[in-house]
């Protein structure tokens, strides 16, 4: 019994850590942040890139037929060869999903790229707040410059 609320205790303590609790936050934001750069590859930019090439970039029917069922007389479409059985060489999925991977990296190096000049930004205007702020004189300075006054202003003390 001892044993197992040992281990209990380990394990609170370790899933109670500030990185695993982190780590988890970095994988949820990271999981949303997947689906609106999925969606902006989807729904935003390939349209135009469909719209620019006059058709679609969607290349997931190119296939090259191997082999075939030999009693096989149905449509010649990937989804049908497929499950029939049949062998294939299905270059365009690869290309596809290839052009998706590329488009993605470019989505995700703009948006990165955005933020960071927004921060730089940030960061620029936080540093000249800084500098056009006089800085305070060192509390001792200060102390001295008031007993000099006091000194001045009582010309008794200074015979």
């Amino acid at each position: 019994m001892a044993s197992v609320k040992g281990f209990l205790g380990e394990f609170r303590e370790f899933a109670m850590r500030g990185n695993v609790i982190d780590l988890a936050v970095g994988i949820i934001i990271g999981a949303a942040f997947s689906k609106i750069v999925d969606s902006m590859v989807k729904d935003i930019v390939m349209p135009l890139i469909n719209f620019a090439i006059g058709g679609s970039a969607d290349f997931s029917n190119k296939f090259i037929v191997l082999a075939k069922p030999a009693d096989y007389a149905g449509a010649l479409t990937y989804a049908e060869l497929s499950n029939a059985g049949a062998t294939l060489f299905a270059y365009g999925n690869f290309l596809t999903i290839l052009l998706n991977f590329v488009l993605l990296a470019f989505v995700i190096f703009w948006m990165i790229k955005a933020v960071n000049t927004a921060r730089k930004r940030f960061e620029t205007e936080q540093v000249a707040e800084q500098a056009s702020e006089p800085e305070a004189p060192a509390q001792d300075v200060v102390l001295l410059s008031e007993i000099r006054d006091l000194l001045k202003n009582n010309p008794k003390s200074s015979s």
